[in-house]
């Protein structure tokens, strides 16, 4: 009888074996797949992690730039309280040079100066004036001094031009 048993019951080592060897390509190819599925989602993390760090420093920017824009006409008021001579002494002197310094740490520069070759993308000239002394646009005195953080353009400089006389 128990001949008659393993021979009515077909082997169950062989029929998995066989199914084993028949399904492993299949289970290869799905683990791939997902392998494949796994590497491009951290691709993807990867790229959104760095446009957010991107995307953050540019924000920053934009948020000291406007930041600093609102104090253009405190400097202002310093570099017109400076030229008719109220800040060489007291305790505004010691306010207008750490407030310059704040903005020089932050990334504010001036520019602006007479005997400076105009830049229309820089300058935005108020009064032209003929001059037989020059040969191209120069600066011929500053009304108020432009500024820019880094490569951005917080405001022109106004000026007046001298140019060439026809």
């Amino acid at each position: 009888m128990q001949e008659e048993t393993n021979k009515e019951d077909p082997q169950p080592e062989q029929v998995s074996a066989e199914e084993t060897v028949a399904s492993e390509p299949d289970a290869i190819d799905r683990e791939l797949e997902i392998f494949q599925d796994l590497q491009r989602l951290q691709a993807d993390f990867v790229n959104y992690r760095a446009r957010v760090e991107r995307d953050r420093g540019v924000e920053r920017q934009l948020a000291v730039a406007e930041t600093l824009k609102t104090f253009l006409p405190v400097l202002d008021d310093l570099d017109r309280a400076q030229q008719h001579g109220d800040l060489q002494e007291g305790p505004m002197v010691a306010i207008a040079q750490k407030l310059r310094a704040a903005g020089e740490k932050l990334g504010l520069v001036a520019f602006g100066e007479k005997g400076e070759k105009f830049d229309p993308e820089f300058h935005a000239a108020i009064v032209n004036t003929p001059s037989a002394n020059v040969t191209e646009p120069t600066i011929a005195d500053v009304i108020e001094r432009g500024y820019k953080v880094g490569d951005r353009l917080l405001r022109p400089a106004k000026v007046a031009v001298f140019v060439a006389e026809e």
